[in-house]
This record gives C-alpha cells, sequence and structure tokens, in this order.
C-alpha cells in the first residue's frame, strides 16, 4: 500500500478591493471580496516543501489590486480576466478558480437628486461570480446570495403526512418568505463568454426571480424554487443550469388570547412572531436534460450554493 497526494489547490481568500472611478465629478464604486485558488503540479511543495512551483498567494493578491487598478467590470469579467490570466502564467498551473462576492451601494439622494460621490450600502444582498479556467475551457457561475423576499399570502402548506411527534398545523393562507441564494451557470463557449453582457444578463435572472416568486401561488417552497428556476432557463437559453438554496423564514400567527384578543384580520392588523431559527432549507437544481453537467465548475462551492 502507498500513501500519495490526492487533490489539492491553493489560494489566496478574501482579498478586499474597493475601486473608484474618479474619471468624471460623477464617481463611481465597486466592492469586491475576491478568492482566488490554483490548481496543477503542485506536489513537491506538498511532498518535499520544494516551493519553486508555488506562486505566492501574496502574488495572487497583489495581482487582485492590480487588475483592480485597470478597471473592474462586471463581477463575472473581473474573475475571467484573473483566472485566465493565473491559469497561463506558468506551464505548471493547470487550473485556477477565482470567486467574487460584490457589495450594493446606492447613492444618497440630497435635495431630491443622487448625490455624485456619497453612497450607502443598498443591504445583505450580495452579487457572486465564479470563474473556472480548466485547460483551455472557462466556466462561468453568476449569483446572488441573501435576496431577502416575503409575499403577505398566496401561500399554502397542507396535505403532508402525520406521525406522532407532527404538531404543524396545515394552512390554506401563510406568509411566506425566504432568502433566496442562487447560482446559474452559463453554457456559452470562450468566445461567447467574452462578449456576454453579464451585468444585463444579471439584472434580468434577478427580475425573473423576484417576478416570479411575487406571481406563483405557492402550495410549497419547494414548488415556488422550481418555478423560479424554470422561469429563469425558460427566459434566458444561455443558462444551463441554476442551483438554488432559500431557507423558510417561518412566519407563525402570534397567541393574543391572553389579553381577550383575537388575531384574526377583522378588525385590525394580523400579527406574527417571525423565528430566525430552527428553519426549514429548501436546496435544489433546475437543468437543462440536453446539456452537459460541468462538474468541474462547482468544484469548491460548497453545498447547492
Amino acid at each position: 500500500m502507498a500513501i500519495v497526494l490526492g487533490p489539492n489547490q491553493y489560494g489566496k481568500a478574501e482579498v478586499r478591493v474597493v475601486a473608484v472611478d474618479r474619471s468624471s465629478p460623477r464617481h463611481t464604486l465597486v466592492d469586491l471580496n475576491v478568492s482566488s485558488s490554483l490548481r496543477g503540479d503542485f506536489a513537491a511543495a506538498h511532498t518535499a516543501g520544494d516551493n519553486a512551483h508555488v506562486l505566492t498567494t501574496d502574488a495572487q493578491k497583489n495581482t487582485v489590486f492590480a487588475f483592480a487598478r485597470d478597471g473592474v467590470g462586471s463581477p463575472e469579467a473581473f474573475g475571467l480576466r484573473l483566472a485566465r490570466h493565473f491559469a497561463g502564467s506558468y506551464d505548471w498551473i493547470t487550473g485556477a478558480r477565482v470567486a467574487v462576492e460584490s457589495y450594493g451601494w446606492k447613492r444618497i439622494t440630497v435635495a431630491g437628486a443622487e448625490h455624485d460621490h456619497a453612497f450607502r450600502k443598498s443591504g445583505a444582498e450580495v452579487r457572486t461570480a465564479v470563474v473556472t479556467v480548466d485547460g483551455d475551457r472557462a466556466h462561468v457561475l453568476a449569483g446572488l446570495a441573501d435576496l431577502v423576499v416575503l409575499k403577505t399570502t398566496g401561500s399554502e402548506f397542507w396535505g403532508f403526512p402525520r406521525d406522532r411527534y407532527t404538531t404543524l398545523a396545515e394552512t390554506r393562507d401563510r406568509i411566506l418568505a425566504t432568502a433566496v441564494t442562487a447560482r446559474w451557470r452559463y453554457t456559452a463557449d470562450d468566445l461567447d463568454l467574452d462578449a456576454m453582457p453579464f451585468d444585463e444578463m444579471f439584472a434580468g435572472v434577478r427580475d425573473a426571480l423576484l417576478e416570479t416568486f411575487a406571481s406563483t401561488h405557492s402550495l410549497a417552497l419547494q414548488q415556488s424554487l422550481y418555478a423560479m428556476g424554470e422561469a429563469v432557463l425558460e427566459q434566458f437559453p444561455g443558462i444551463a443550469e441554476i442551483r438554488m438554496s432559500m431557507p423558510n423564514r417561518h412566519h407563525f400567527l402570534q397567541d393574543l388570547s391572553a389579553y381577550g384578543l383575537e388575531n384574526t384580520p377583522e378588525g385590525g392588523a394580523v400579527v406574527y412572531h417571525a423565528d430566525d431559527r430552527p428553519y426549514g432549507l429548501i436546496e435544489g437544481a433546475v437543468l437543462r436534460d440536453d446539456v452537459p453537467p460541468a462538474e468541474i465548475a462547482w468544484q469548491g462551492t460548497p453545498g447547492f450554493c
């Protein structure tokens, strides 16, 4: 029996980059968190402490800052530039993975007009991109995290099996709330990726997710997840698959009977208590059955999202 080195990678995690374009009086701001990982012939570093093939993580960090100086563009395009650079740096580097989180900022409104250089954080939602270059192939996963949505009606949950441990009551009308994390994989080859309107595609997918969540009369959060994924694939032929993770942010009717009050729509507001944990976690993938899988694109991306 022999002991051998298995799959491995290394890189620089969570390089925080803020790039401000001051080329005009109206500034633009990009706020990123970038992580890089390299794959290739690094066996000697592990087995013999030989660093001849190790592009330092410090160099990877500095490359992120240097590339940002030339402009960032979309997170997907920035990830493509970095991943292709790293994968082509040395013969012994065969692949690279670059993950980008983009944090949104909105302009502060002053006297009814958006300010040229003052911003506010736009909330918890994060735009994501994961680019993997493997040989001469590039794979792009776009996505978003913590898109919090809620509908006050149009959701039911009933017909589930009951056993001795089941206490949940069936309902024909409930609040449905979740924080959507989604990643979708583009089917385009490298040449198409270079021309891909990533910002427009991201906005379109986000709108499709939101509109479908709002308009679907949901009998289960699983049904909403599938409908949202189906809408994305129907509207965007360049997307091969979408994977989603959606925690069920439960809202339960508060018992007000101790105060002599009925908690019904008649006569006032319906009052709920929101439980942040434990929560149901609904995850799934919606995909085209005629598009080949690309598991290398998902390697290093935990779980569904």
